[in-house]
C-alpha cells in the first residue's frame, strides 16, 4: 500500500469558471488493449456525441497500454484526422496504469473514462460530470445497481457484480453501490492527491480509489445508467475477480493499521460544512448525548442497586439520599472523562462540587417524588418506589445534562488544542503537474517539450503550459505519430520526490487555508 505524502491541500470546491475557447474542460480517456476491432466504432461515437451534446470544450484520449495488434495504428490514425482526440503509447499493460498515467498529465479540470465497448448509454456523461463541474461533489460514478438504472446482462455476471459489492459492503463498509461500472469521472485537483496512494494498476484501480476517497471525507456522486452487457467482452471473470478480492484485503489491512495517511487527507479534502465556524450551534452535542445516555443508564442501575441495599437496614428517604450521594459521585467523575473528554485532575474538586449541586436538584426532585407517594399511600410497595424513582431519575437526568453541558463542562469539545489538528501542507522538491486554478485554465498542447507547473504550498496552483511527451512511435509504414510514455515515469514515481510538512491549524485561525473564506 502506497503511504507517499500528498501533493498539497486542495481549495474549496467551486463552480469551474468559463475556459477560454479551445481549452479542454473534460478529458474523457478510454484504456484499450488489442481493441483494434472496437476502438474506431468507439471513439467516432463518443466524438460525435459530445459534439452535439457537451457544452463545453472536450478531449478524447485513446490510452493504448501495450496492445500487440494494430490499435496503436487505429489510434495513431484516429488522432490525426480528428482534432479532439489524442493517444498515449504505454509499454505496460494495467488499466489502472493506464488511467494514472494519462489522468496525471492531462491539464483538463475534469477527468472521466469509459470502457471502449460503449455498454454505458452516452446520455449519461453529462449528468455524470456536471456535479463535477459546478463544484458540488469530487468524483462521480455510474451505477447498474442503482433502482432507476436498467441493465441487460446476464445472470453470471449480474451474481458477480452485486457480490462483490455485497463483499465491499461488508468488509470496507463501502456506501457507493457499484465498483466496477466502466464509467467514472473525477476532478483534477483531487485526482493529484488521491492518485499517488492507490497501488493497483488493473481491475482493482477503481474500487481503491473509490473506497480511499469515502474514507478521506470526498463527496461521490452516483448516476444509475443504462447499460448492456457486450457478449464480446476479453474480462478474464475468474482472474478479475481473484485480483479484487486480494486487493479488498490489502486495501482493508492498511485501512485497518492506519498505514495511510488518511488523516492528513480528510481535513483539507473540499468544503466540508464541519469545518466551518457557525455560531450559536453546539458542538459535539450528538455525541455528548449518546455519552451521557450510556453513563446515566449504568448510573441509574447502579443507584437502584445502592437504594435496594441500603432499604434493607433505613427508610425511603435516608436510602434514597444516601444512594443518589454516591451514584452521583460516580456520574459525575464517568461523564467528566467520557462525555465531555475533560483529561487529567485539574479542576476536579470543583467539577465534584458543582456534581453535587446538581445531585441536590436530583435529589428534591426524587425525594418530593417519593413524599408525594407516601402521601397517597401509606404502604407503597417496593416496586412501586422504584418506578416513581426512575420517572423522578428521567426528569432529573435532563436537567442534569443541560447543567452539566451549560455550567459544569461549559464547551469542553469547543476549543482543541493547537496539537490537536494538523493540515497538511506541501513544498514540492521538483516540478510537478499543474493543477487547476481559479482563474482561466492552462492551454494545453501535445507538441515537443515537457513542461509543467509548479503547484505551491497553500492549495492555489500556477497558470503554466502543460505538454505531453516527445516520443515518436512508428508502426510498419504507418505517417502517424502517438506519444508514448513509460508507465513507471509517471504512474509509479510521481510523487516519489515530494515531502509534507505538518503544521497545526486552529480552527478558528483567520489563515487557516483550509477556510478561504
Amino acid at each position: 500500500m502506497r503511504t507517499d505524502s500528498s501533493p498539497g491541500t486542495l481549495p474549496a470546491r467551486e463552480h469551474l469558471p468559463a475556459a477560454a475557447a479551445g481549452t479542454p474542460v473534460l478529458d474523457v480517456v478510454i484504456p484499450v488493449y488489442n481493441e483494434e476491432k472496437d476502438l474506431q466504432p468507439c471513439v467516432l461515437r463518443l466524438h460525435e456525441h459530445l459534439k452535439r451534446t457537451f457544452p463545453y470544450a472536450f478531449r478524447i484520449t485513446v490510452a493504448d497500454n501495450a496492445s500487440t495488434d494494430t490499435t496503436p495504428l487505429v489510434a495513431a490514425r484516429l488522432a490525426a484526422e480528428i482534432p479532439e482526440v489524442r493517444s498515449f503509447r504505454l509499454e505496460q499493460k494495467g488499466r489502472g496504469r493506464a488511467l494514472r498515467t494519462v489522468w496525471s498529465a492531462s491539464d483538463a479540470p475534469i477527468l472521466a473514462y469509459m470502457d471502449v465497448d460503449l455498454s454505458t448509454d452516452l446520455n449519461a456523461l453529462l449528468p455524470l460530470v456536471a456535479p463535477l463541474i459546478s463544484g458540488h461533489s469530487d468524483l462521480a460514478i455510474g451505477s447498474r445497481l442503482a433502482r432507476s438504472s436498467r441493465v441487460v446482462r446476464g445472470a453470471k455476471r449480474e451474481f458477480i457484480s452485486r457480490t462483490y459489492n455485497l463483499i465491499l459492503r461488508g468488509s470496507l463498509q463501502a456506501r457507493f453501490t457499484d465498483a466496477q461500472c466502466g464509467f467514472k469521472a473525477i476532478r483534477r485537483d483531487v485526482a493529484q492527491i488521491l492518485l499517488p496512494l492507490i497501488e493497483d494498476t488493473g481491475w482493482f484501480f477503481d474500487t481503491e480509489m473509490l473506497v480511499l476517497a469515502e474514507r478521506a471525507g470526498l463527496r461521490i456522486h452516483e448516476v444509475p445508467v443504462d447499460w448492456v452487457d457486450d457478449p464480446d467482452s476479453t474480462v478474464h471473470i475468474v482472474r478479475t475477480a481473484t485480483d479484487d478480492l486480494k486487493g479488498v484485503l490489502r486495501v482493508g489491512r492498511a485501512l485497518a493499521t492506519g498505514s495511510l495517511p488518511l488523516d492528513r487527507l480528510a481535513r483539507p479534502f473540499g468544503d466540508d460544512p464541519r469545518d466551518r465556524d457557525i455560531k450559536d450551534v453546539p458542538k459535539g452535542l450528538a455525541r455528548q448525548l449518546v455519552g451521557f445516555c450510556v453513563v446515566g443508564g449504568m448510573s441509574t442501575l447502579f443507584y437502584l442497586v445502592l437504594y435496594s441495599a441500603f432499604r434493607g437496614f433505613a427508610g425511603s428517604q435516608i436510602a434514597n439520599a444516601l444512594a443518589l450521594l454516591v451514584s452521583a459521585v460516580a456520574n459525575t467523575a464517568a461523564n467528566r472523562r467520557l462525555t465531555f473528554g475533560v483529561r487529567g485532575r485539574g479542576g476536579a474538586v470543583r467539577h465534584q462540587a458543582q456534581g453535587l449541586v446538581v445531585f441536590g436538584i436530583g435529589l428534591a426532585l426524587t425525594s418530593g417524588s417519593l413524599a408525594a407517594l407516601n402521601a397517597a399511600t401509606s404502604d407503597p410497595g417496593h416496586s412501586t418506589e422504584l418506578a416513581v424513582l426512575i420517572a423522578a431519575n428521567l426528569a432529573a437526568t435532563v436537567l442534569r445534562f443541560l447543567l452539566f453541558r451549560a455550567w459544569v463542562f461549559p464547551d469542553q469539545n469547543d476549543e482543541p488544542t493547537s496539537s490537536s489538528i494538523v493540515v497538511a501542507s506541501h513544498t514540492p522538491t521538483s516540478p510537478v503537474h499543474q493543477a487547476y486554478a481559479a482563474g482561466p485554465y492552462a492551454n494545453a498542447s501535445y507538441g515537443n517539450g515537457n513542461a509543467y507547473g509548479n503547484a505551491n504550498a497553500n492549495g492555489s496552483y500556477g497558470n503554466a503550459d502543460a505538454s505531453y511527451g516527445n516520443a515518436d512511435a512508428s508502426y510498419g509504414n504507418s505517417p502517424y505519430r502517438t506519444d508514448q510514455f513509460r508507465a513507471g515515469d509517471v504512474a509509479d514515481r510521481t510523487w516519489g520526490d515530494q515531502t509534507t510538512r505538518l503544521q497545526p491549524v486552529r480552527p478558528h485561525d483567520s489563515q487557516d487555508p483550509r477556510n478561504p473564506r
